[in-house]
């Protein structure tokens, strides 16, 4: 593959990876709720509860990020004031 085809191939697949439930990204780094759970210092338990929300603090989503390996990116965009 060429480099653009290889940078095209990534970028479609990190936003496939960025429309998966918590719970579908987890599965697909290979991780277990335990061993996410070992990275998080917290219990397996904990790790269920927050795949199951629909909602939480940005802080948590990062830290469930990062200790998957991934880097997290947050973009505020807020429209011109007029």
């Amino acid at each position: 593959m060429s480099k653009e085809s290889r940078a095209r191939t990534h970028e479609k697949a990190q936003l496939m990876l960025s429309k998966l439930p918590l719970a579908e990204l987890r599965q697909a780094r290979h991780f277990s709720q335990e061993q996410l759970a070992a990275e998080l210092d917290v219990r397996q338990p904990a790790v269920a509860k927050i795949e199951k929300k629909m909602d939480m603090y940005i802080s948590t989503l990062r830290r469930f990020i990062e200790a998957m390996g991934g880097n997290w990116k947050f973009v505020r965009i807020f429209p011109m004031a007029t």
